[in-house]
């Protein structure tokens, strides 16, 4: 079939909840996808950073193969021995005690959550049920339901209520308004480093290390996002890095199944994650040993490859290769760290839609997001030749 066809299909038996480039992709490699018609694109989206070790990386592939070949999944009735070395090197990585794995990056958070609702109760003492949770505007921290209460964007929320009561939101960046939130109730901060849904929002340089204090002299767990944000993405392994801060949890996915399979976790410490007991919490499929397996190789490429040291050299050579477009009329500003970037465009160039369907054209796929931002994130394998390439199109794209 060609591509129409499939379009034709999904749009007829699928459930219209996204509102895809078209596009149809069939095979992918390294930074680049092909699609139906065997027409070759250059990723810049990465699965939003899914695949931040590149589409079908030898080694990822090599041992999933391995596994599938052994044991795939067993769920978590009997131990598995994938398991334990997939804890062991996600606490080592995180510098944490312990790991609980789960399946997609919404999971975690909504572990997260429950995490941090059992340890207000237990160890800080608060009242049954009054537990509260901050977070910031503009967040995405998911699609459950829980998740989408305490988010602003109204798309989200519309007729999926009623919401989940338990958590304050502030402004993002505000550490002064993040301290005048707080109460005797509330458990936790759960934060993005980086806002990746948002546009690729940075923080104001000392904020992250400013809450990081707060949360430590208020007795409050500092739980930390990093599903996008982390693995590498920004130019470190974790984006709280920059700032030389350690959250007391790190909620990862996307790129710990190196774009394979589905694979998440929350490491934190034995006092956070030991609230849970058998038949409080789980997951046919989480911590299954061919995810588990995935994830470790996943986790060794990003370390042997240097793939934070070259997010870091080849984002500053993106930003650069762009910056002569600031003030032509469409570009507005250029942002971001890493390999994670974003342009904004004027409210006079109509909207992002039609220049991502344009880059299309040119063998660039990247995506929109709130109407006038366009998100740049290609596997962080990316060459030096390849990424001037995609910059050079980019360029003449946004130039008018």
């Amino acid at each position: 079939m060609d591509s129409n066809r499939y379009m034709q299909l999904e749009e007829k038996y699928g459930a219209h909840n996204y509102h895809p480039l078209p596009v149809v992709l069939s095979r992918g490699e390294g930074v680049f996808v092909w699609d139906a018609d065997g027409h070759r694109y250059m990723d810049m989206l990465s699965a939003y950073s899914a695949v931040n070790q590149g589409h079908r990386h030898p080694r990822i592939l090599a041992a999933a193969t391995r596994q599938m070949e052994r044991l795939t999944l067993t769920s978590r009735a009997f131990h598995n021995d994938q398991l334990g070395p997939f804890c062991e090197a996600v606490a080592g990585l995180t510098g944490m005690e312990m790991v609980l794995p789960m399946n997609t990056g919404a999971e975690a958070v909504e572990t997260a959550i429950k995490a941090a609702r059992r340890w207000g109760y237990r160890v800080r003492n608060i009242p049954s049920d009054k537990a509260e949770i901050i977070v910031c505007a503009d967040n995405f921290h998911g699609r459950t339901t829980t998740i989408v209460s305490f988010s602003t964007e109204p798309a989200y929320t519309r007729d999926f209520g009623p919401l989940t009561p338990g958590f304050k939101v502030i402004p993002y960046g505000d550490s002064a308004a993040f301290e005048a939130a707080i109460t005797d109730c509330t458990a936790a901060f759960l934060v993005e480093p980086i806002q990746g849904e948002a546009g690729v929002v940075v923080p104001p340089e000392g904020y992250l290390a400013r809450v990081r204090e707060i949360c430590s002299r208020r007795k409050i767990l500092f739980i930390a996002d990093e599903i996008q944000t982390g693995l590498a993405r920004t130019g470190r392994m974790f984006a709280c890095d920059h700032e030389g801060v350690r959250p007391d949890a790190y909620v990862l996915g996307k790129a710990l199944g190196g774009g394979v399979l589905p694979i998440s976790a929350v490491a934190s410490s034995a006092q956070v994650l030991g609230v849970f007991e058998p038949g409080s919490h789980g997951s046919t499929f989480g911590g299954n040993p061919l995810a588990c397996a995935v994830a470790i190789e996943a986790l060794n490429v990003l370390r042997d490859e240097h793939l934070a040291e070259r997010a870091e050299a080849m984002g500053q050579r993106f930003r650069q290769g762009l910056s002569p477009l600031l003030g032509n009329g469409v570009v507005e500003l250029i942002r971001g760290r890493g390999l994670l970037n974003a342009v904004a465009l004027s409210d006079k160039a109509g909207g992002a839609r039609k220049y991502t369907e344009r880059l299309l054209g040119k063998g660039i796929l990247a995506k929109e997001t709130h109407q006038t931002i366009i998100r740049f994130a290609p596997p962080l394998t990316i060459t030096e030749q390849e990424l001037d390439w995609a910059v050079d199109r980019i360029g003449e794209t946004l130039a008018d």
